[in-house]
């Protein structure tokens, strides 16, 4: 694992807005930056991040089973009662599931570690998945790159084919995308979604979150007065439980994408299950639950919000002492604690890698990289390569 300086492309901000790609800057801040690039061999891709993401995922699908079939971990969960039966029947079902990203801790020599799931609503994704693939085709016309360069991105190609699994299963109803109105990065990532969607034959429609209403027959509809039959929401399962629609769940009979039991694959409680699951296990840190710290043997800690999003209100612990923290609105529901792995360092820059699952295929990573230890929203994007 290497980083390399580089000049960026001329040409790119340009291409940006031919593609849609409005969020490349956020709040004055560059979150694209091509002024580098992270490069991988094929073993260390394979051998290091693919198979093991696959391996976690089969691992973080055992525990979902778990955690439906047992009361006690649902609380720990902070899943809400009247919900139990709605993830329940949700994972009992099978309910279809579109994609994931698991952030890793991986510096090129020892194993990737999982640092969390994000199973329900991972964004980076076209920026991953398309971006910056035009920027490897470019920098290998350029000549920046040497012939043969690669990239692990099949992450499009696999959501145009899972679409066209979906669409094969499901009854033939619109799919709706839906997203909160004022986020330019979460309208992008839907609206990149939905251009899969269409590209597997599906008709898609968009609404906005804040829009979805009811009808008298507690049925949800889009802006329009349409009937959501089948629905992607870019919207986590944690706010949709605890809402006041959130009652009408069950009875509305919409196919969601992600699927209720997801509320459990994207809980940071998983980590500790995992851990008491797979001790010593390669590719996991020790977590624990606030009541189980007694066993913990690692004077490093980092302290979590299970509902914790993009690095909000994070705490890493030396000694029992906070040392570096982030802000933000999560921890109400509890908390669990992990074992501090250092991200891979460069410079001044952490870099966290970011892999992609599309159903249970990994397909690709992305690279986020930043001067604090802790990643959020506004960590910068870089692109990265395989070795020839």
């Amino acid at each position: 694992m290497q980083r390399h300086l580089i000049s960026p492309r001329a040409h790119w901000q340009e291409q940006a807005r031919q593609y849609g790609f409005h969020f490349h800057t956020m709040y004055g801040e560059p979150y694209w930056d091509e002024s580098r690039y992270y490069a991988f061999t094929l073993e260390q891709i394979e051998r290091d991040l693919e198979a093991p993401t696959e391996e976690l995922n089969q691992m973080c699908m055992e525990v979902v089973d778990q955690v439906v079939n047992n009361e006690n971990l649902l609380r720990r969960f902070a899943i809400p009662e009247e919900h139990w039966d709605l993830v329940r029947s949700s994972w009992r079902m099978r309910d279809q599931h579109l994609y994931a990203r698991m952030d890793l801790a991986y510096d090129g020599k020892g194993p990737a570690k999982l640092l969390e799931n994000n199973a329900d609503t991972p964004t980076s994704l076209y920026e991953s998945a398309f971006f910056q693939w035009l920027w490897l085709d470019d920098r290998l016309k350029d000549g920046t790159l040497a012939q043969g360069s690669d990239q692990f991105n099949s992450i499009q190609e696999a959501l145009t084919a899972r679409f066209a699994e979906l669409k094969q299963q499901w009854p033939p109803v619109p799919l709706h995308f839906a997203s909160c109105e004022e986020s330019d990065e979460d309208r992008g990532t839907v609206q990149y979604l939905a251009d899969c969607a269409e590209e597997a034959g599906i008709d898609t429609r968009y609404t906005a979150i804040e829009q979805i209403g009811l009808s008298k027959h507690q049925q949800f509809l889009d802006a329009e007065g349409e009937v959501i039959r089948a629905c992607f929401k870019l919207y986590p399962w944690e706010f949709m439980l605890r809402e006041e629609f959130g009652q009408y769940l069950q009875k509305a009979n919409v196919r969601w994408l992600e699927p209720a039991w997801k509320s459990v694959l994207s809980n940071k409680a998983i980590l500790p299950v995992l851990w008491h699951n797979h001790p010593n296990h390669p590719n996991l840190l020790p977590a624990y639950f606030p009541d189980h710290l007694d066993k913990c043997t690692e004077s490093n800690l980092v302290k979590k919000p299970i509902y914790s999003r993009e690095g909000a209100n994070i705490e890493i612990l030396e000694g029992g002492k906070v040392v570096e923290s982030s802000e933000g609105d999560y921890g109400e529901e509890g908390v669990i604690y992990q074992g501090y792995h250092p991200l891979a360092k460069f410079g001044d820059d952490h870099a966290l890698i970011g892999s992609w699952l599309v159903g249970d295929q990994a397909c690709g990573i992305s690279i986020r990289e930043d001067r604090s230890r802790i990643t959020q929203d506004l960590s910068r994007f870089i692109p990265h390569i395989i070795l020839p």
